[in-house]
């Protein structure tokens, strides 16, 4: 088996004891050094394996580790790290729900236990310092570019517009704004020459607070993704042919295209662009069929390896080196600015995917071999 398919066998071992023991965080046992890892939810498939691959990774260190999911309840998260803090664990690693976290983030930092934020940053907290995800202005820009590409939006006119509707991730994450600003710096221009329209609410930045709440997606729920799309197609899009879909994530590009299909203008296969990220195996099989246009392939394999070396080195009282990780710096600093603190964010490369790239992820090893077969 390949790296991912061992992986969630290790969460199949494990999951049961994770999420029976999740209210009281790790147990007690052993005289190793614990890592307390708080995952926000094991609804969007990228969480369970980043819980599962962190709790290996730190293991085949050395160091005990217990892993726990707050199914998107922050007050059952916050249970959660307060648990790991009463077994006695000396670093936390917490991909958190939303800023309700910072209660037990500030009896950490009391308990002068270091906490990494994984992959979304803490916002409104100036008591932990290290912040491990991916560029994720980045990654909204390859969505944009993907959709630039797919509709070929170079060549259009304000004649011959192409129509776009816009969806954001939830707006109690962070990277939320960052990847919808990354897509939006692509994309604007278009729309201001008058060859790209929106259809439905039309933030230009996600500083417009007011209509990016309207394209955001609570919890990052793809009922709610798919509920919103089919109000789209029967209300503001009723008399006019999509031509792409601003998706901010796989789970939700999925939801996006499920609606669109039950629809009779695009039921006959004629989908949208639908843009998406996390390279999940039901999404690359969809841009292999077609469907989905592309995805951004975030290796959380890597980002979990880079995170466990990143808890190894501070444990340790070490200088901090993360291969394939950069120091955000300069304009890329904000990606750290928790709105109290700027925290030191390491970040990681995402990669665009498309129908003709499809093989990246397959020979990084991200999927099982069964799955890789399927997208051969």
């Amino acid at each position: 088996m390949k790296r991912i398919a061992a992986l969630l066998v290790i969460l199949l071992a494990f999951g049961t004891f994770a999420f029976a023991r999740g209210e009281q965080g790790g147990a007690a046992g052993g005289g190793q050094t614990l890592i307390g890892i708080a995952m926000p939810e094991t609804h969007v498939l990228r969480w369970q394996k980043d819980g599962a691959s962190l709790k290996s990774i730190a293991e085949a260190q050395g160091y005990r580790a217990e892993v726990a999911y707050g199914d998107a309840d922050q007050n059952q998260q916050n249970r959660q790290i307060q648990g790991f803090l009463t077994q006695g664990a000396k670093l936390l690693v917490v991909g958190n729900i939303n800023d309700g976290v910072n209660s037990v983030i500030a009896d950490a930092a009391r308990d002068n236990v270091p906490v990494i934020a994984y992959d979304r940053l803490i916002m409104g907290s100036a008591d932990y310092d290290y912040y491990i995800t991916f560029n994720n202005f980045k990654v909204g820009q390859f969505q944009g570019q993907g959709i630039e590409q797919g509709l070929n939006l170079k060549s259009a006119t304000a004649a011959a517009p192409k129509y776009i509707t816009l969806f954001a991730g939830s707006p109690t994450d962070n990277n939320s704004k960052f990847f919808f600003d990354g897509a939006m710096s692509v994309l604007n221009p278009y729309i201001q020459s008058g060859a790209l329209k929106v259809v439905g609410p039309y933030p230009e930045t996600s500083a417009d607070n007011a209509n990016f709440q309207r394209i955001a997606t609570e919890n990052w729920q793809a009922p709610i993704a798919k509920t919103r799309m089919e109000n789209l197609l029967s209300n503001d899009a009723r008399n006019v042919t999509l031509d792409a879909v601003l998706a901010p994530n796989d789970t939700l590009a999925r939801a996006i295209i499920e609606a669109c299909l039950a629809d009779a203008k695009y039921s006959g296969g004629k989908l949208p662009v639908v843009t998406g990220q996390d390279a999940e195996f039901d999404s690359a099989l969809s841009i292999k069929n077609g469907q989905q246009y592309m995805t951004v392939f975030k290796d959380t394999a890597k980002l979990a390896e880079a995170a466990v070396l990143l808890a190894d080195q501070i444990l340790k009282g070490q200088t901090i080196s993360i291969p394939g990780a950069e120091l955000a710096s300069g304009a890329l600093e904000s990606i750290g600015d928790t709105g109290r603190k700027k925290v030191k964010a390491y970040l990681l490369e995402p990669v665009i995917i498309t129908r003709d790239n499809i093989s990246i992820p397959v020979n990084a090893g991200f999927y099982s071999d069964a799955e890789a077969a399927r997208l051969r």
